[in-house]
């Protein structure tokens, strides 16, 4: 499997102790779209990197993680086809990849530890999605992504 990563300045510390915990418990390959600099960078780019790099299918799946996670998550959510998820505990982490399918995790570096941001990752890289009565919301978030419409609102 295919990890994408992505973060900015403040979370850079983070991004690589994560990076390196998913290489060696998991043996995924994690690729690396943020910046490894604490100089100033600005989160929606690496978060939208990531996001297209997931989109395209060139990876797996992507983890992007900013001071909050917030920013990035939003920025990573403007690209069609994605659903991430920003987390500070893994039962949110869990239940994303069960219930909803997500295929990016976002938290932030300020927010949590680095062991509780293991767990996260944990809880999400293990979820496995649940299908059935669940798509019929993930296809009408689908939906709204396409037509800035839903049918079943009205």
């Amino acid at each position: 499997m295919k990890i994408g990563i992505g973060n900015d300045h403040v979370a850079v510390e983070m991004k690589t102790i994560i990076k390196q915990y998913i290489e060696e418990t998991y043996g995924y390959e994690v690729i690396n779209y943020g910046t490894d600099s604490t100089e100033r960078f600005n989160y929606p780019i690496s978060g939208y990197k990531v996001a297209k790099a997931v989109a395209s299918h060139e990876v797996d799946k992507g983890i992007v993680i900013c001071g909050t996670g917030g920013g990035i998550s939003m920025a990573a959510n403007k690209v069609k086809g994605i659903r991430c998820i920003l987390c500070s505990e893994p039962y949110t982490a869990k239940l994303s990849r069960e219930h909803n399918n997500t295929n990016m995790l976002a938290f932030g570096a300020r927010v949590v530890g680095q062991e509780l941001a293991k767990m996260i990752v944990d809880a999400w890289l293990t979820g496995e999605y649940e299908g059935g009565r669940h798509q019929i919301r993930i296809d009408m978030i689908s939906e709204i992504e396409e037509t800035q419409n839903l049918e079943a609102a009205k």
